[in-house]
């Protein structure tokens, strides 16, 4: 997402997180668009939602130059927030938007309020980056001057006799601390005064392991006292360059350079990757950089702590071998989610899949991956994206598509469930000429009689014991539901006349060989069957349905607990 203040103002390496927190603000609130405001004037940066549309957007980009946002095309602002610095001063704004007017409840204003807070986070370290810019720039041209003033050498040389302990310095060197030549003495015991005391026995130890030819060279980066008291970081390196025929060392030469530059870039990197590791594992699930180069094993880059949450792996792992994430997703989903993957890559499209993960020791687990490639200038493919568990989600789905298509008393699919398999199984038979299926109607025999004597309890009790009874005998491809009352239904794929018998057949035997038990009574269930045939020439269901229905009315008119065809 291109911040749409940019064309203003110099490129931010903050956008991308920027972008991100506006993302997860428009994810968090449900809203459809959210943007940030940071500065002022010609130096104003506006980040906004992808979900904007392209007149909203001019309408922002228009507003650059302009105070407060005002309404925008056919969205209301629900909440401007004000990101004001702590020391004073107001460093940006942050608008939530919606179609409709609402108000947010408690939990949400507190949301609302750590988004703010880490948004002004970014906002105040970017102005402080701003700062440190503009120090190094000015330590920069202090050492352009420095550097003519020592003909342009920014390294010292030095000469060490070991045997005598004199060391002799450039005047190069003295100038790197700001010294005159006459103000430096020669004496090794005077060198190492200046060298900063919580590195002093580093500094000797590494200077002795090169003396004794432990070592091939002699390199330390150390800070060294400035002729104004203040402590430079230098990188000395040296070379025993003659020893006598004992081996023992008699002089050495090296050069000193100023690092001090060097290592401040090297802090400011190291606090930019410690805020983007805070920031990344503070958000739930796990944030990934993936790269599938062109030659080589793809691999992650980057993977946030959170990885442990999600698929029982440490981000170290996952780092040191991408393939891993692999063995953990569950067996039933390894080909999707790769088959996903593999056309992301190639059409270069977002990748949204969600898979379950199977740790041992740890219940399934349902996760959910967004990720968007972009196509890198060596002709890899890097991927930025993030996996969140969305297990209670899944959950919550599954028993709402239980609730709508199960019977709640005997667990087996209702009527309307039912009857959409039923559609479901004509319209393969209408794809595949020549098969056929059968469909059975089952009526449990005196229903009433047992309700009327043993009380609804028991009724209900028959009617479970009947459901259990036939769903032991369905193979995965059959379907039964219950229809309503005591009548059920079954659906047998690729099953004749002949075989749809002995299925019934075997029901009732069940039926008559385990009878349901009642205060110490048996009682006995018997059940008449109707069956039709379903077939390709079958214009609906309906019609195979009511031949089924009109063969269970003569199964109950010939005397019951019968099986009839028609």
């Amino acid at each position: 997402m291109q911040p749409l203040g940019s064309i203003n103002t110099t490129a931010s390496a903050n956008d991308e997180r920027f972008d991100g927190m506006v993302r997860l603000i428009c994810a968090h609130f449900a809203v459809p668009a959210c943007v940030l405001v940071a500065g002022e004037g010609r130096t104003r940066r506006i980040w906004a939602s992808a979900g904007l549309s392209d007149t909203q957007r001019r309408q922002i980009a228009d507003a650059r130059e302009a105070g407060p946002l005002a309404e925008i095309q056919h969205l209301r602002i629900l909440v401007v927030w004000p990101l004001l610095a702590c020391q004073g001063g107001q460093l940006g704004c942050l608008y939530l938007l919606d179609e409709t007017h609402r108000l947010l409840d408690a939990s949400q204003e507190q949301a609302l309020q750590e988004f703010a807070w880490l948004a002004l986070d970014l906002l105040e370290r970017e102005a402080k980056d701003a700062r440190q810019r503009h120090e190094l720039a000015a330590l920069r041209e202090s050492e352009r001057r420095m550097a003519l003033a020592i003909a342009g050498s920014g390294t010292g040389i030095w000469d060490r006799n070991v045997s005598s302990g004199e060391i002799h310095y450039s005047s190069s060197w003295k100038a790197l601390l700001g010294y005159a030549d006459h103000e430096i003495g020669n004496r090794i015991e005077e060198s190492y005064t200046r060298v900063h005391p919580s590195e002093l026995d580093y500094v000797r130890a590494t200077i002795q392991a090169h003396l004794e030819r432990r070592t091939e060279a002699y390199e330390v980066e150390h800070r060294l006292l400035c002729r104004d008291g203040q402590y430079k970081w230098v990188c000395s390196r040296g070379k025993v360059v003659e020893r006598d025929s004992d081996g023992q060392p008699l002089r050495m030469i090296g050069t000193t350079t100023d690092i001090t530059a060097i290592r401040r870039l090297s802090d400011q990197v190291q606090q930019t990757v410690e805020l983007m590791t805070d920031l990344t594992n503070e958000i739930p699930g796990m944030v990934f950089q993936f790269l599938r180069p062109l030659q080589g094993e793809p691999a992650f880059t980057y993977v946030s702590a959170g990885a442990q949450a999600i698929c029982g792996l440490s981000a170290t792992q996952l780092m040191q071998d991408a393939q891993v994430l692999t063995t953990v997703v569950h067996p039933d989903d390894q080909d999707a989610f790769l088959d996903t993957f593999t056309r992301c890559a190639e059409q270069l499209t977002p990748w949204h899949h969600e898979f379950r993960v199977q740790v041992p020791g740890r219940d399934v687990v349902w996760c959910e991956v967004e990720a968007c490639p972009r196509r890198q200038g060596d002709g890899s493919v890097l991927w930025h994206g993030f996996m969140t568990d969305v297990t209670e989600r899944k959950q919550i789905e599954a028993e709402l598509q239980a609730f709508a298509t199960t019977d709640f008393l005997t667990q087996l699919a209702n009527r309307r469930h039912f009857m959409r398999q039923l559609e479901i199984e004509l319209a393969r038979l209408q794809r595949s000429s020549g098969q056929s299926a059968a469909i059975l109607m089952f009526d449990l025999d005196y229903f009433k009689t047992i309700n009327d004597r043993w009380g609804h309890n028991v009724g209900d009790q028959a009617l479970r014991h009947f459901a259990t009874i036939l769903g032991a005998q369905l193979r995965k491809s059959d379907t039964a539901g219950r229809l309503g009352g005591e009548e059920f239904a079954v659906v047998l794929s690729e099953t004749d006349q002949q075989q749809a018998t002995h299925f019934a057949t075997r029901i009732q035997s069940e039926l008559a060989r385990t009878p349901i038990l009642h205060a110490g009574e048996q009682i006995f269930l018997a059940v008449s069957v109707g069956i039709s045939s379903l077939t390709a020439n079958d214009s609906n269901v309906e019609a195979a349905l009511s031949r089924s229905d009109i063969a269970l009315y003569c199964a109950k008119r010939g005397g019951r607990n019968r099986i009839e065809y028609h």
